[in-house]
């Protein structure tokens, strides 16, 4: 499996406590640029301001997970198909 040579999403370390996520499919001075703020909430927390509207967590245990849970969020992984899940026949009644 190769590594995509530009990834789409980017952690960018802003100060040492705070980051951004960025979405480099489009450019610097576009709103939709900016995913993400991260904020060192304790030294092994981080809180998340979600600048996109995702149905994504706003604590995670460090930066690196946020990132990863937005890659996995709108990584091609996700469109497969449905699990089957089996069905039982009807109970009878006595």
């Amino acid at each position: 499996m190769t590594e995509d040579p530009k990834p789409r999403y980017v952690l960018r370390r802003i100060t040492p406590t705070e980051w951004v996520i960025n979405d480099q499919r489009f450019p610097a001075n576009d709103p939709r640029h900016i995913v993400a703020c991260v904020y060192e909430y304790a030294e092994t927390e981080v809180e998340v301001v979600w600048v996109r509207d995702l149905p994504l967590a706003m604590r995670y245990s460090n930066a690196f997970e946020v990132l990863a849970d937005v890659e996995r969020m709108h990584g091609s992984s996700r469109a497969t198909r449905p699990v089957q899940i089996p069905h039982l026949p009807p109970l009878l009644a006595n």
